[in-house]
């Protein structure tokens, strides 16, 4: 089992908005990914942590995960002084325990990852408005620089497309692939 050093931060992390409002929750983070207890993921949907457990195990058995690349061990002390040791899991297991928990807050959960994942399939990305407008929250140290990369990338291509497929589609450019590429303009 990995053991990875998580540093714990209180965070309004929102996974998803509910009808209820926003939901609260102590993460982990660790490598721009979050990491919850089976305890944290039971609050999240609305169920028993037994209930967590058992789709977590039909998970690693089924082989959709591998339990090595989505738990980890993390070793904390407790307000008593004691170490303990806690196993997290990360957001590729709380997701994908969202999609099996039969609960409301599961079923409020798969409708926003629904939505989310088409607005994504749409825009080709997905931005939470209400989160890049507050400030002090956490994104990754490199977000801004993604996001603009990203950007810079879709307009290089867009050119591309732009100047060179009409002339790909009129003859004009022809591409010669072997070793090294080679475009020869007419």
């Amino acid at each position: 089992m990995n053991k990875i050093g998580i540093a714990k931060q209180q965070s309004d992390f929102i996974l998803y908005t509910s009808n209820e409002g926003k939901v609260n929750i102590d993460v982990f983070l660790q490598d721009e990914t979050i990491w919850l207890t089976q305890k944290a993921i039971s609050e999240l949907y609305g169920v028993q942590r037994p209930a967590i457990t058992k789709h977590l195990k039909n998970i690693f058995d089924s082989g959709e995960l591998q339990e090595d690349s989505v738990g980890s061990i993390l070793e904390h002390t407790a307000s008593d002084g004691k170490k303990y040791k806690t196993k997290f899991y990360n957001l590729d297991a709380i997701i994908s325990v969202g999609y099996r928990v039969n609960s409301y807050k599961a079923t409020q959960f798969r409708i926003w990852a629904t939505r989310t994942l088409k607005e994504y399939i749409i825009k080709g990305f997905v931005l939470e408005d209400e989160r890049l407008k507050q400030e002090g929250q956490v994104f990754g140290n490199d977000y801004l620089d993604r996001i603009s990369i990203k950007s810079n990338q879709i307009s290089t291509l867009e050119k591309l497309r732009d100047t060179l497929l009409p002339k790909l589609m009129g003859g004009e450019v022809r591409i010669q692939f072997g070793q090294e590429a080679t475009v020869w303009v007419f």
